[in-house]
């Protein structure tokens, strides 16, 4: 079986859709499947490269924006196109944007077999590019996608069941899989650190620092917070919105909000892996979220999570307690779960184990075998 993925851009470390990409095309070669990748080349010359590389297309006007949130968008070349869908059985369209319209009509006039993930809704690209979450855009943009693209795969992979439910809703034509993008598990269970709110309680925050990731919501809840004096935010990642993010935590410190200072930083997965397993809780306050890896890869260190719950939020299916939910963009109703969650900290430890556990449902090599089964329904074995 002959698989070709097709994107944008697979090597943005910091995003979620790169890293998944990366991560299926390994585990399918593990499992035997001739997977390659057509994409934009990698700025990073040293860096693995796409088996078909695309140029670089700057986007008019908002290429600074795009640029600063670590993504690129690849040029149609028919030429490579062509060349790439010769050799593939199954075309596995990544997103909606114009280079996989143009390969969509082309595979389809090639017999070629077509399936898809549905990595974002519109509210991802759409924030980025300031707007609000509901507009004018969105059922425009979703329509394009549906149309154009997914209506005409076989299969389509819905990395949660939100997913799948917003698919069902606007009517997509493919069949629907409930498949994670995974991660990895190791082979020995993960146990749990015990971690005490005694002195310094220290919070966790990994994600993009971007508008749709909400980190605000965060920050604002420190106000309200009985604790916030002793609570020390750890934000891991970057983004377009990591100055404005810095100047609130700055201010919530100088009016002694916070007397810990706010930390900020990019970490690689290993100091990830040791930073989680010493912070007391994981807070992720996205209102749009197809799945969200990286709260996933928290949990699987074993933390106790906080997670926005919303109708575009497939990472509050990963909460096993209510107390591990809040109603987006609500920091009264965030602060009060940190604090139950500080007040309970015998509850924490047993929670903790728990989420570790729990996280070895998702390991990749499982979820591997469920996409290579999506793939022989589409060719039909």
């Amino acid at each position: 079986m002959k698989v070709l993925f097709v994107c944008n851009n697979a090597y943005n470390p910091g995003n979620g859709i790169s890293v998944s990409i990366n991560t299926a095309l390994r585990k399918l070669r593990e499992h035997g499947v001739d997977a390659r990748l057509m994409a934009v080349h990698n700025r990073d010359e040293k860096g693995p490269q796409p088996e078909f590389p695309l140029g670089h297309f700057k986007f008019p006007i908002f290429e600074p924006i795009i640029y600063s949130s670590g993504f690129a968008y690849a040029k149609i070349e028919r030429d490579k196109i062509s060349e790439a869908l010769e050799w593939a059985d199954i075309v596995h369209v990544q997103e909606g944007m114009p280079l996989e319209n143009v390969v969509v009509r082309m595979a389809r006039k090639m017999g070629k077999t077509i399936t898809g993930t549905f990595h974002m809704f519109p509210q991802n690209i759409l924030a980025s590019l300031g707007f609000p979450k509901y507009n004018f855009v969105n059922p425009f943009l979703r329509a394009n996608w549906k149309g154009l693209i997914y209506d005409h795969c076989t299969d389509i992979q819905c990395p949660s069941a939100v997913v799948r439910d917003y698919l069902l809703k606007h009517g997509f034509k493919a069949r629907l899989h409930v498949i994670s993008n995974g991660i990895d598990i190791p082979d020995e269970p993960v146990k749990a650190s015990t971690v005490l709110p005694e002195g310094t309680i220290d919070i966790l925050c990994i994600s993009r620092l971007s508008r749709e990731k909400s980190q605000d919501t965060l920050l604002n809840a420190m106000r309200y917070s009985r604790y916030a004096d002793r609570i020390r935010l750890v934000f891991a990642g970057n983004g377009p919105k990591a100055g404005y993010y810095k100047k609130i935590a700055d201010r919530l410190h100088r009016k002694g909000i916070l007397k810990i200072p706010a930390s900020f930083g990019f970490y690689t997965q290993a100091e990830l892996r040791e930073l989680t397993r010493k912070c007391y809780l994981y807070v992720h306050c996205a209102w749009v979220e197809v799945e969200g890896l990286s709260c996933l890869e928290a949990l699987r260190e074993g933390i106790v999570p906080v997670i926005a719950e919303g109708d575009l939020i497939g990472t509050s299916n990963f909460a096993l307690s209510p107390e591990s939910r809040y109603p987006v963009y609500d920091s009264h109703a965030l602060a009060e779960r940190i604090d139950w969650w500080i007040e309970h900290p015998e509850e924490r430890n047993r929670m903790a184990q728990r989420y570790a556990d729990a996280a070895r449902e998702f390991d990749n090599n499982k979820t591997i075998e469920s996409l290579i089964g999506m793939f022989h329904q589409a060719l039909g074995q």
